[in-house]
């Protein structure tokens, strides 16, 4: 749809971020979009198809926030798209059990590791609070370990040391965070085993679960180590404490079968959203029979929602797997245009004279502004802020959207072709002169 023709392509940001100011809190319904770290205003979004976005003024970008992860196809994959609105038709929410849930189920278990049953529900919060709902009444515990500057959800217990949009804003706990909350978990360092032993070694009772993303996208793109995974595993199995993957992320975006499958590390428990939902708001936590049939009404663990399992999302789950499956060498394909695109911007950094590390795994990646490896939020936190956003904005201004803030991964998507990566490497070396400036 052309920029003459939307109904709502006609207001400069000032004129909507205005009227959005006075009935939503900074004008955003979540806080990274807001552009504040960035130091500028943001922009509202009317359309999307591949790997672009048209916003309210009619500018183009080419796209890397991917819907913060979503979007692995590209935005408007029409097959989706088609499931959608074929669903749709059939009736938008019964509120009761559904025929193509028990498919989606079925497909998911069969190829995520870990995952023997599954239980939608809608949000990533909601599949990550649950999982650890589970561990807790599984193992009589109350202590989780979590990792300083990861993300999993807005639940009061995981509001601790948290990184993405709380760091943005210099606010790692968040008010409202009660005392039980914070005594309940314990932060250990990612990439770092031996503050995950003094977690384990301090924790009142034992430690109940350690969730973990196995692939951390909440600092910037932060790669396990060689070992690190396995040591998690080893140590929550001598223990007793189950290991949480939380996949929202990484799942299916890293691999066929998330971060468990590409690092060959089978956690207790999984949580799974974004790409699951193809675009559509769903979620999930799911882990081994005994875990799982805890789980209200198998069990007694309460966990319940109207809007779980909601038939548009599980069309365009499913309609987003058949898309992958036909694909055969989608991850390849991903995997060298991810490695194309890091090639490019590390070069032309070197030439701008800006020392950045880019890290990536698979179609995750970030420019941090550092001279050395980031390995876990000690190193995330020390990064150059400010520059980082003088190369957004920078971007920005030549039409490529990054996501704003220094601490979220960016995502390609199969939309992303050679000509995209091409573009972008081309606005790179400007930007980074601006940045370094």
């Amino acid at each position: 749809m052309s920029a003459t023709t939307h109904p709502h392509l006609s207001a400069p940001a000032s004129t909507w971020l205005d009227r959005a100011r006075q009935v939503t809190p900074g004008g955003v319904h979540s806080p990274v979009r807001a552009f504040a770290a960035m130091q500028c205003d943001p922009i509202a979004i009317v359309s999307a198809e591949g790997a672009r976005l048209t916003d309210s003024e009619g500018r183009e970008y080419i796209d890397y926030i991917g819907a913060w992860g979503p979007a692995l196809l590209g935005h408007a994959h029409p097959a989706v798209e088609e499931a959608v609105v074929a669903a749709a038709r059939r009736g938008l929410v019964f509120g009761l059990a559904s025929p193509p849930e028990i498919e989606l189920a079925e497909r998911i278990v069969a190829r995520v590791p870990g995952c023997q049953m599954i239980r939608f529900v809608v949000t990533g919060t909601e599949a990550t609070m649950s999982a650890v709902r589970v561990g807790r009444a599984a193992t009589g515990r109350r202590v989780i370990v979590k990792f300083a500057g990861a993300y999993h959800g807005h639940a009061d217990m995981f509001l601790v040391s948290a990184g993405s949009g709380a760091a943005t804003f210099g606010t790692p706990d968040s008010p409202g965070v009660t005392p039980g909350a914070v005594q309940d978990t314990a932060i250990a360092r990612f990439n770092d085993l031996e503050s995950v032993d003094r977690c384990f070694q301090d924790a009142d009772g034992g430690v109940a679960a350690v969730i973990v993303e196995p692939v951390v996208g909440n600092m910037g793109c932060v790669p396990p180590e060689p070992g690190f995974l396995e040591g998690l595993r080893d140590r929550c199995t001598r223990a007793g404490a189950i290991l949480i993957f939380d996949e929202v992320m990484s799942g299916f975006r890293v691999s066929r079968g998330g971060a468990a499958a590409r690092y060959g590390v089978t956690p207790d428990m999984v949580t799974l959203g974004k790409i699951a939902g193809g675009g559509v708001p769903l979620a999930a936590f799911g882990g081994q029979w005994e875990l799982m049939k805890l789980v209200a009404p198998a069990g007694p663990v309460y966990q319940a929602g109207t809007y779980a399992a909601h038939p548009l999302a599980v069309a365009a789950g499913l309609a987003t797997l058949d898309a992958i499956d036909a694909t055969p060498d989608l991850y390849d394909t991903l995997e060298h245009r991810g490695a194309r695109l890091a090639q490019g911007l590390r070069a032309e950094a070197e030439a701008a004279g800006v020392p950045v590390s880019i890290q990536r795994v698979g179609s995750m990646w970030t420019v941090f502004f550092s001279a050395r490896p980031i390995r876990s939020w000690d190193d995330a936190a020390a990064v150059d802020r400010e520059a980082f956003a003088r190369f957004f904005r920078a971007m920005l201004a030549r039409g490529i959207l990054l996501p704003p803030s220094a601490f979220e991964s960016a995502f390609i998507s199969a939309a992303h072709d050679d000509a995209v990566i091409d573009q972008t490497i081309q606005a790179a070396h400007a930007a980074f002169v601006e940045a370094r400036a």
